[in-house]
């Protein structure tokens, strides 16, 4: 999973993985049916039947998931779950009893016939506080508004009977004409009311989203794939239309970029954007499966800013199609939703998809180098705030508790980082001809999606494909505590590292904010009780004041990115007019923009004689 942090208080944003599910002893000629009713929704609640298959035990348990993979965190979607019933043919209720928040024991089961429930939607209940806490991160979350979006990702909706998740599932939704449902999988029923998908077991169900809403999508082929991007847009400021030409740039470059290491056919993107009010999405991001990503984005970033981001967080997704989809270990390809084993390989399934998602657009020319050099630097810096000699595989095992829990985020920076470290060692010892893209097409092809390796036998693996050196480096920095002298790896493709002062954000140090926004009022407010920076000492800003308009132009929550974008244009000593309210009083405050400055890393090309080597990194 993947989560980047808007850093501001009111806002935070989250990417995410997922992959299998669990082998079990049931005969494969029976079949789940579930039964989904989008017609009469009340108080926010969808009813769900679920006609159970043949059991011969007198005791059965259903149960709804703790944890989804790639999600690394335990969510406990059964506390959305109300009401739950279980009937034998004759509609007799049997005796159901509550073993925990995910799950329910029901009586005499040799007679069970259904089960019903109403499932709540999570986004209702969001607070929006920072990452780490329990809010459901809002991609793999579920939204029900009547009437306008169903956001259905389907282990929100739909459990699985104990020694039952290996049967087919056969899911009929009902719901207005007026809404269509998004998905990659293939709607079997011809009527405009009602969808019909049946899976071969319950890991591709969950693998599987679906978003409801009045239809507006688009489609384009990229090498022999089906790409669809549907939007959600409650104000229509967004459409599908207005973002497809950018998706298919990117996608196309990164097919070009992995050759033949994929066959997907069909891929969907679904976009839902939020109004960030009360009761609406406050987890930004996206989640990825291996034949799409649900990604929810605020509705009120300026075109150009959603656009990048769709960008970032859509290329790291679709290149799980990779790694977890299509290298991947035992305990996600038979993972348990209620009792999750953590693989070791995070560094793998997050980090190296997280550097793909960055070498791929230096590779087919949509960033410059210093653009590329900027991210690595960047993503050095964030890696440095984390425990550096904390074992990566150590972390990964052990993501759902603490200490490690706190240290996930690393995947992405450090993680990140670890992938580059190899690809130079590969590049290096092949002089030049192969690199970590080559490694993982050969991963593929000696596992792929229906064969698992085992956690404790990859980096032999991996040794045995490339070099000793890549084996040693595997061994001490990622299994080991021992932090990465990177200032060696970049040596080797002729990149320096050197300290510089940049302008750094007005409005944000680091990842901390210095403004939040009040929900109720859309106020923009300066946090109190910090120390702040430089630009609102200058001014006599306060913590506590209101920021109502600068340079005449009011600002609020609807428009807050701007302000943002906008600052970035700022120079030292430019002349500026902030009209706040303080203590209820409203008063204009004038002065000279003064910018903070910061010392960061910086990465720079400067050793010719290895030109060779790096133009083979970065563009081989």
């Amino acid at each position: 999973m993947k989560k980047i942090i808007f850093a501001f208080a009111f806002t935070s944003v989250l990417w995410s993985c997922k992959t299998s599910s669990s082998v079990t002893s049931a005969t494969t000629k029976q079949q789940i049916q579930v039964a989904i009713n989008l017609n009469e929704i009340k108080n926010d609640q969808v009813l769900v039947t679920v006609n159970a298959p043949s059991i011969t035990t007198d005791e059965i348990t259903y149960h709804i998931p703790k944890t989804v993979p790639g999600t690394y965190s335990e969510d406990n979607y059964g506390r959305y779950i109300d009401d739950l019933k279980a009937y034998d043919a004759k509609g007799t209720l049997l005796v159901v009893k509550k073993i925990d928040v995910n799950s329910w024991s029901i009586s005499k089961a040799k007679t069970l016939d259904k089960i019903t429930y109403l499932v709540n939607d999570s986004f209702d209940t969001e607070k929006g506080t920072k990452f780490g806490d329990e809010d459901i991160f809002s991609p793999a979350g579920s939204n029900i508004d009547a009437g306008k979006n169903i956001m259905l990702n389907t282990h929100c909706f739909v459990g699985y009977f104990s020694n039952f998740m290996s049967i087919p599932y056969k899911v009929t939704i009902t719901h207005p004409a007026t809404l269509w449902g998004s998905t990659s999988m293939t709607d079997l029923d011809a009527s405009n009311t009602a969808d019909t998908f049946i899976t071969a077991r319950y890991a591709e169900l969950v693998e599987n989203p679906i978003m409801y809403s009045k239809p507006d999508y688009t489609t384009f082929t990229v090498d022999g794939m089906e790409i669809l991007i549907s939007v959600y847009s409650p104000s229509g400021k967004v459409t599908a239309e207005s973002i497809a030409p950018e998706m298919k740039t990117m996608m196309t470059a990164q097919k070009t970029f992995l050759g033949k290491i994929n066959a997907t056919k069909k891929y969907s993107v679904l976009l839902y954007l939020s109004t960030m009010e009360e009761n609406d999405a406050k987890g930004f991001g996206a989640l990825e499966h291996p034949k799409a990503t649900t990604v929810v984005l605020p509705e009120v970033m300026p075109k150009e800013e959603l656009v990048k981001s769709m960008m970032d967080v859509v290329s790291h997704e679709f290149f799980h199609i990779v790694t977890p989809l299509s290298i991947h270990s035992k305990e996600i390809q038979y993972f348990d939703y209620n009792n999750p084993k953590m693989s070791e390989h995070l560094w793998m399934y997050e980090g190296v998809t997280e550097y793909f998602a960055n070498l791929f657009q230096i590779n087919q020319g949509l960033i410059t180098e210093e653009d590329f050099y900027n991210r690595l630097s960047d993503q050095m810096e964030r890696a440095d705030a984390m425990n550096d000699t904390m074992s990566f595989t150590t972390m990964s095992a052990n993501v759902l508790k603490q200490p490690y829990k706190d240290q996930y985020i690393n995947v992405y920076q450090k993680g990140s980082l670890i992938g580059m470290c190899l690809d130079i060692i590969i590049r290096e010892k092949s002089n030049g001809e192969r690199g970590i893209l080559d490694l993982m097409q050969k991963l593929s092809n000696e596992y792929g999606v229906s064969k698992p390796f085992n956690d404790n036998e990859l980096f032999a693996k991996i040794t045995a494909l490339t070099y000793p050196e890549v084996g040693a480096f595997l061994a001490t920095y990622v299994a080991g505590t021992t932090p990465i002298p990177y200032e060696t790896y970049f040596a080797k493709v002729g990149v320096t590292q050197s300290t510089v002062k940049s302008p750094g954000n007005v409005f944000l140090k680091g990842q901390v904010p210095y403004i939040t926004v009040n929900p109720q009022t859309k106020e923009i407010v300066v946090i109190p009780n910090m120390e702040l920076n430089d630009f609102y000492t200058a001014l006599g800003l306060k913590g506590g004041d209101i920021i109502m308009a600068i340079n005449e132009k009011p600002y609020s929550l609807d428009n807050i990115y701007d302000m943002i974008s906008e600052s970035q244009a700022w120079k030292e000593n430019d002349g500026i007019t902030v009209k706040i309210k303080r203590d209820g009083a409203e008063q204009i405050l004038k002065g000279q923009v003064q910018l903070p400055y910061e010392e960061k890393e910086a990465l720079n090309a400067t050793d010719a004689t290895k030109k060779t080597l790096r133009e083979a990194w970065l563009r081989g």
